[in-house]
């Protein structure tokens, strides 16, 4: 056949268009792209193949992807550090200093000496390895820990002689996302393993987790399950053993839903640890639960049942049902309980419990009377921020430390003395940065239906004074799902941005936890949409108040964000000029048939329930797509080794997009970025530079922001 020479070239790499449906509870669902699911199809390779050509040519007209990708460098040389877990006098924490790809997991001897345990670099020389979780034995002699490869999150257990440094036990597989409770003299543990392959059925390799009891040295497929059969498939589950090895917990939830079954069970002399006789505590209640049995012999309950910002009961282990229960910190009708401490030393006059909360996604922490639970007082922080991870000796003292961050101070870890109820650092993130002056500013704005929902502006020193300002690029971000918070934190990608002039804005949307459980569920299920409606009022308030235009806006999210962004392009797109949309969930119709989708159904809905399709069908993003509108510039970043969210989902929105967007391919392009070796999670420094500087020089790109 003869080619006309007068017709244009495709801007884009043709996409096979099918005739695929599924007709769903009477509804006929089209699926035009289906054929784009398979990745390892020839037709799916050369398209992705030549994404990533068309990628690399419009990466190359970033004018500021180079200054971007040098300040990303120079602001994550801040380096990381971890808050300290204790054994004894000898500490565990971990540690990356300015130069190197991940942080390293260190030890201090009683004697002072530092030595590295697991470096995923000397594991991997090509950063791909990551250190998922780690777990040291209760007298500090051990210590179980678990990596992956590849981005897959697919952690292997093993556990190492901490004195030596040598490899004592494992490599125990299908340990992902998987509790270590270390039994007293470090002798055996309890954990949770996925059952193995061709004992469930092909697809639901993902799922099946039980709990066993692991002896050291032995073959873990003699393990001994102890709890999770005839439960459901996806269920994920907790097991914590208390200091004094007499009493075992164990908690139940299915997939991600916000409601859990905790059980405990009491270890006497002749105890059967193969057997434990687990009694149930909270069973069958829509709400969750966490135990923990004190030094003080006291069984400490959090819980959100009766109160969704949560509460912090207790009562004996032995009597640990709910009606035995009395408030220690009841709940606070504007913030949310987070964490807890105990300081039991006998070197107090009196023992104090420290709590930390969220308050509008901003963090205090305070002390009371361990007893009674009357406040004492409140620690002062180092600016308004983020405090958690609060730890305490675990043979009891006056001691306790956590992480604190803001939008310009890396993690650094305090230490709080009961004794003189001061703060102080314990350690600083250990690279020596200069950060420019930024500021920061919270904001309430009201949502389509009246709600009011708060929103933090980082933007250039002295923009967010009063009077006249003039409009500039800005990135709005958004996640709104999972009862995450986005609070305060050091983000070299916001640095960079707000540094070159722009505003960065982060919205609290509902879905998220910045105003407890009733927060969450008020942007979940069927009522998804409010997340969606918060996201797109947050954009009309910052071009209302004069921060940015519509043509100077940007949208920025990953997995459920990207779900978000993905969702707000569809429904607004003349409201946004830019999107990036990273790890996404987008077809909402068949999202649980892949990754670990058929976990996050109580979050979502299931296309399995004629009502719930429809909630689904009310927004997936891919089934919104209409020929001939005029759609914002995209950017899709997707990664290979993604186990969560598959690849799949970017590929048919991008398809879908390509072929309906009435836009200019040159100046308003969609585009697809897959990065191979790398998932959903931790990755090495250098990936995550280049990643946000394709980013972030992407959308500067299309707003209009030079950085010199």
């Amino acid at each position: 056949m003869a080619i006309d020479a007068s017709t244009p070239p495709q801007p884009y790499p043709p996409a096979a268009r099918g005739a695929d449906a599924d007709v769903l509870h009477g509804v006929t669902v089209p699926d035009p792209y289906r054929g784009l699911e398979a990745e390892d199809d020839p037709a799916t390779q050369a398209w992705s193949k030549a994404q990533r050509v068309l990628f690399d040519e419009h990466r190359t007209g970033w004018p500021a992807r180079p200054a971007f990708a040098d300040r990303l460098t120079r602001l994550l040389r801040a380096g990381s550090v971890g808050v300290p877990v204790w054994r004894g006098e000898r500490v565990f924490q971990t540690r990356r200093t300015p130069d190197q790809e991940h942080a390293v997991l260190l030890t201090v001897d009683p004697g002072g000496a530092e030595r590295t345990l697991v470096d995923p670099v000397a594991l991997d020389p090509s950063g791909a390895t990551t250190l998922d979780a780690w777990q040291p034995s209760k007298e500090g002699a051990l210590l179980a820990y678990q990596v992956s490869e590849g981005g897959t999150e697919e952690s292997v257990l093993r556990v190492l002689d901490v004195e030596t440094g040598e490899v004592v036990d494992g490599p125990i597989d299908r340990a992902r996302y998987s509790p270590v409770a270390w039994l007293p003299g470090g002798e055996a543990f309890y954990y949770v393993r996925r059952l193995p392959k061709g004992s469930v059925p092909a697809d639901e390799d993902q799922f099946h987790r039980r709990v066993y009891l692991h002896r050291l040295g032995t073959d873990p497929a003699d393990d001994v399950e102890i709890f999770g059969s005839g439960m459901e498939k996806t269920n994920y589950y907790g097991v914590s053993v208390s200091r004094d090895g007499r009493w075992l917990t164990v908690s139940a939830a299915q997939g991600t839903a916000p409601r859990n079954d905790v059980w405990i069970a009491g270890f006497g002399a002749d105890a059967d640890l193969a057997a434990p006789r687990l009694r149930p505590v909270v069973v069958g209640q829509d709400a969750k639960t966490s135990l923990h049995v004190g030094r003080d012999g006291r069984l400490y309950v959090w819980t959100d049942l009766g109160a969704p910002r949560g509460r912090l009961a207790v009562t004996d282990p032995a009597t640990p049902e709910p009606e035995h229960w009395r408030d220690l910190l009841p709940e606070d009708p504007e913030a949310v309980l987070e964490d807890f401490a105990l300081l039991d030393g006998a070197e107090l006059d009196a023992p104090v419990l420290l709590a930390s909360r969220t308050r509008h996604a901003i963090s205090e922490v305070t002390a009371h009377s361990l007893a009674t639970g009357e406040p004492l007082h409140t620690l002062e922080l180092p600016g308004i921020g983020s405090a958690g991870g609060l730890s305490e000796r675990p043979e009891g003292g006056h001691e306790a430390w956590f992480a604190y961050t803001d939008h310009t101070v890396p993690v650094r870890i305090l230490h709080y003395d009961a004794r003189s109820r001061t703060v102080s650092t314990w350690a600083d993130a250990p690279g020596e940065i200069e950060v420019r002056a930024i500021s920061a500013k919270q904001v309430t704005y009201r949502s389509k239906d009246g709600t009011e929902v708060r929103m933090v502006i980082v933007s250039p020193a002295g923009s967010a004074d009063g009077g006249a300002r003039a409009p500039r690029p800005a990135v709005l971000y958004g996640y709104g799902g999972f009862n995450i918070a986005l609070t305060p934190a050091y983000s070299a990608s916001i640095l960079a941005w707000v540094e070159a002039g722009g505003v960065w804005a982060v919205a609290n949307l509902r879905g998220g936890s910045e105003e407890g459980e009733a927060w969450h569920r008020a942007g979940m299920r069927e009522h998804k949409q409010n997340v969606f409606d918060d996201f797109a009022a947050a954009a009309e308030y910052l071009v209302a108040e004069g921060w940015t235009t519509s043509d100077q806006l940007a949208i920025f999210g990953g997995s459920n964000g990207g779900l978000l962004v993905g969702a707000a392009l569809t429904q607004r797109p003349e409201l946004y000029r830019a999107v990036v949309c990273s790890a996404p969930l987008l077809d909402m119709v068949r999202y649980e048939k892949f990754g670990l989708g058929e976990s996050w159904n109580d979050e979502y809905g299931t296309a399995s329930d004629p009502v719930e399709l429809g909630w689904l069908l009310g927004y997936s993003p891919y089934h919104h797509v209409r020929d001939g509108v005029e759609y914002p510039s995209v950017l899709f970043t997707v990664f290979d080794g993604d186990s969560r969210v598959d690849t799949l989902h970017a590929r048919k929105m991008a398809a879908a997009l390509q072929a309906a967007t009435s836009g200019d391919p040159a100046t308003r392009p969609v585009l697809l970025r897959a990065e191979a070796n790398v998932g959903h999670g931790a990755r090495a420094v250098s990936r995550t530079v280049d990643l946000s500087a394709d980013q972030l020089g992407f959308v500067a790109a299309q707003l209009g922001l030079e950085v010199r």
